[in-house]
């Protein structure tokens, strides 16, 4: 049920990033989390994340799996599996690829620079998307 749930809102989130006119904001949906089993403080993270990453422009190049959705950028499910588990330093060094930019690391496509976005926030979104490896 989670799956469906993280395909139904990435999904949305999709559909709602490509979809935006400009200076539009639409609301973003969330998901349930009363059937989960994981702790309220780690579904509040993963939350926060996964709005951090519908309120951002992530969704128009990534997706939460391969082949649910664009793939410009890989999915984050690929991400968690290439890094997963992560030290401290590879946490900030895929922060500094989404905060600076570059290419290279997945083919040529570029990584879009987000120097606007709260080292806290990308944190955030990495430490949720780190935590998408299948065990």
């Amino acid at each position: 049920m989670r799956n469906n749930l993280l395909l139904i809102f990435s999904t949305a989130l999709f559909i709602t990033a490509c979809g935006n006119n400009a200076g539009e904001k639409k609301p973003t949906e969330t998901k349930d989390t009363t059937s989960s089993t994981a702790t309220p403080a780690a579904n509040a993270t993963s939350d926060k994340a996964l709005e951090l990453i519908g309120s951002n422009d992530c969704t128009a190049c990534h997706s939460i799996r391969k082949g649910q959705g664009p793939n410009t950028g890989p999915a984050y499910e690929d991400v968690a599996a290439k890094y997963s588990p992560a030290p401290d330093s590879t946490v900030n060094r895929i922060m500094k690829k989404i905060i600076t930019g570059g290419n290279g690391v997945w083919g040529s496509n570029m990584m879009t620079p987000h120097p606007a976005l709260k080292e806290d926030d990308v944190r955030t979104m990495v430490n949720y998307i780190l935590s998408l490896k299948k065990s």
